[in-house]
């Protein structure tokens, strides 16, 4: 066994992560240090493993299923690839397709499609109060079936974004940020800008930016969320990144100036979403079964959002940033300025100079959800990797 892996394991063993055995994965606000540091660090290990071409995989065989109530591309394919890289086959449930649309039941859909399924990821989150509701009801059933005796093995949920957090994509953020900077000792007192950006494109969740806050103020650095009035997000989850950055010795701080934000900062977050009203109003009329009324305040959101169009990370506002080399995050696909749209979150020079270190944030997030899905599956994490590493044989032999 190499010397880097001796270091993950030897990380590991400094960790309580118990807990995460058999669990699921709704917030990241909802794990302690030691289980968010225990994802970090068995991500990094499968990666090395993975790239020095030995088999990841603690499955012979299994399902994991995937549930998008909601448009996706990075996720769907960082989950289906997670699956893969554990020794899952993967299957996405299309609602439309199924017997949902004839009246089945969420029990009875989860029990039926996890007979002989390890783990059930799901996106559900543009309706306020609905998304993170149906994931937990998902939860329980075949928590439920498990316990009747119905199902062999509990399945694992995994929440690939709801309306209240998006843990996969905000843990991919952060292990880039933990690289970048070379290492979780070296983030107190960095500032990072968690910034709305207008977008023309349509009105997003409030998941990322309540998700960035809630996970980024647990590391003793200095949070700014700028959106201008009237773009809040949900109150609660700005109580936990006030929390957790009393906790962690860093800050977090809100102001209706994007210019301000950026002064000084070490890594920026510029991202569109919805008014946190007009995503209540989308709710209610979603319970009313009002679909010409959702399209009506889509439209009107997208014109709200025009009143803000100066509000881009523009080259200007970046070179304000601290030494004018801030680290530019995004969850993609973003906005861009005179390339996907006429006016949007980002100026194209702006995208482009950080498009390599975009896509490599992005890379985490197989490795993250993989790793959630490793530590809810696995009772010895450490065993396991060492295991794993014994094979030393190439992935198409396994």
């Amino acid at each position: 066994m190499d010397a880097e892996l001796k270091q993950f394991i030897g990380k590991l063993d400094t960790l309580d992560f118990k807990k995460m055995y058999n669990d699921n994965f709704f917030w990241t606000w909802d794990k302690t240090d030691d289980e968010l540091a225990a994802v970090f660090t068995v991500a990094d290990a499968l990666r090395h493993l993975r790239e020095n071409n030995i088999s990841t995989r603690i499955f012979d065989s299994g399902l994991g299923i995937s549930i998008f109530r909601d448009n996706s591309t990075r996720t769907r394919f960082s989950f289906a690839s997670a699956c893969n890289l554990l020794g899952l086959t993967t299957q996405d449930l299309d609602e439309k397709k199924s017997q949902i649309a004839h009246g089945e039941t969420v029990r009875e859909t989860a029990n039926m499609v996890s007979f002989m399924a390890d783990v059930i990821g799901i996106r559900d989150d543009m309706y306020i109060g609905k998304g993170h509701t149906y994931q937990k009801t998902v939860a329980d059933a075949v928590e439920q079936g498990y316990r009747d005796g119905i199902l062999e093995q509990k399945p694992t949920l995994v929440n690939l974004q709801c309306d209240v957090d998006h843990p996969t994509q905000c843990m991919a953020d952060m292990e880039e940020v933990i690289h970048y900077f070379g290492g979780v000792e070296n983030l107190k007192g960095k500032k990072l800008v968690m910034s709305w950006a207008y977008s023309p494109s349509y009105g997003k969740p409030l998941s990322v930016p309540q998700g960035v806050i809630g996970l980024m103020t647990r590391f003793g650095m200095d949070v700014v969320l700028a959106h201008p009035d009237g773009y809040d997000v949900m109150p609660e989850t700005e109580e936990i990144a006030r929390k957790n950055a009393a906790k962690s010795g860093g800050s977090f701080t809100k102001t209706n100036n994007m210019a301000e934000a950026f002064e000084g900062a070490d890594i920026v977050y510029p991202k569109s979403w919805a008014p946190f009203a007009m995503m209540e109003t989308r709710t209610n009329l979603y319970g009313e079964g009002d679909f010409e009324g959702i399209d009506r305040l889509e439209k009107q959101m997208l014109e709200h959002n025009k009143e803000y169009m100066d509000w881009c990370c523009t080259e200007k506002l970046m070179k304000t940033t601290n030494n004018g080399k801030a680290l530019y995050l995004h969850c993609l696909p973003a906005d861009i300025e005179g390339v996907s749209c006429e006016r949007g979150e980002v100026e194209a020079p702006v995208f482009n100079a950080a498009l390599d270190t975009l896509y490599k944030e992005a890379s985490y997030k197989p490795y993250i959800i993989a790793a959630m899905i490793f530590l809810a599956k696995e009772k010895n994490p450490q065993a396991v990797l060492e295991k794993l590493a014994a094979r030393n044989m190439p992935r198409f032999f396994c």
